[in-house]
């Protein structure tokens, strides 16, 4: 079987290809990305001379580069996208180009070459936001509430994918994920941020009171479950992915990693919040366990440790990045740190 995948210089496109090659013997992956500050392909130097590896650099809005490379291809992965929500504060035109448009480019490729599966990476945070103190959860029958650029326009691509396959009959699935974290992660996000700037000897920026509720799924364990929904999913169906049971908030998921790293809440600065910060998403994901038997390998405190290990083990990879363009993106959005 051949797969496009899309946005693999990506964080969790590169994880995904790592597991699937070294899964799924026998397997091609091309890689089309178009690499901007989130893709990097040094995190997949380890097999940019396998075979069964290529790498094409392109655009996803760019339509003949992606007829070209759909040509031969059995199923797409399409991770590629804007997704900081930070970024589409100051920036949302991006993220409306890259995240609708060039999934509706994908999708009319996917008609014309046959595509047998084309699978959306999507986000939790279609969902909008859960009142602190709610016991409720999303599941795939949430209703959609965006509250920012990013998710409007993650929530504008999953309505398309839908499109595509009740108006084509394009063979379809949607993942809405939680929050991921694990190696490969951009410094810019909540956990390899913090991480990093304890190894520099840095305050962690926490916004408004950290009590906002996130669910946390380790890259590792989102693999598998894509894996899964490729190979036994209900074309036209969604699945919601989450890695624990009940959401944790930030400031106690900081004060984890505080404690493994050996340090105290001295390391922590509270900073302004940002514009429409939702209080509080947490998963129900039961569907894809009773489904598809998927459930996470990994408790949050094994892949926490196992995440903050590998940050500690690469601490060039992170500083090439973090001495870049990212360092005045950084000072842009916490300045007094």
């Amino acid at each position: 079987m051949k797969l496009l995948v899309t946005g693999g210089a990506g964080f969790i496109g590169t994880n995904f290809i790592l597991y699937w090659l070294k899964n799924h013997e026998g397997d091609e992956i091309v890689n089309l990305d178009k690499l901007t500050y989130a893709g990097n392909l040094e995190n997949l130097t380890s097999i940019e001379k396998n075979p069964r590896y290529s790498f094409i650099h392109g655009d996803i809005c760019d339509s003949t580069i992606v007829n070209k490379v759909m040509e031969g291809i059995d199923k797409v992965v399409h991770f590629a996208a804007e997704t900081h929500v930070d970024r589409s504060i100051s920036g949302p035109a991006v993220f409306i180009t890259t995240n609708v448009v060039g999934t509706q480019i994908l999708l009319d490729a996917a008609l014309e070459h046959k595509i047998k599966h084309f699978h959306h990476i999507s986000t939790d945070e279609v969902f909008g936001q859960l009142e602190i103190e709610s016991h409720d959860k999303f599941s795939e029958n949430t209703p959609y509430n965006p509250r920012s650029p990013y998710s409007a326009s993650k929530a504008a691509s999953d309505h398309l994918v839908r499109a595509y396959f009740h108006t084509y009959g394009l063979p379809i699935t949607i993942t809405n994920c939680s929050n991921n974290f694990g190696p490969y992660t951009f410094p810019e996000k909540f956990f390899p941020l913090a991480i990093t700037n304890i190894l520099e000897g840095k305050k962690v920026p926490v916004y408004g009171d950290g009590k906002n509720v996130r669910d946390w799924l380790y890259v590792e364990d989102h693999a598998r479950a894509i894996d899964l929904v490729l190979n036994k999913g209900k074309i036209g169906e969604t699945y919601v992915v989450g890695g624990l049971q009940n959401g944790i908030s930030n400031i106690d998921a900081l004060r984890k990693i505080l404690t493994i790293m050996g340090k105290n809440e001295d390391s922590i600065e509270f900073v302004k919040d940002r514009p429409g910060h939702d209080r509080k998403y947490d998963i129900d994901w039961s569907k894809i366990h009773n489904e598809l038997g998927w459930e996470p390998i990994f408790t949050f405190d094994e892949a926490l440790k196992k995440t903050i290990s590998w940050y500690t083990e690469n601490e060039t990879w992170w500083e090439n990045i973090k001495s870049g363009e990212y360092a005045s993106y950084y000072q842009k959005q916490y300045p007094h740190s």
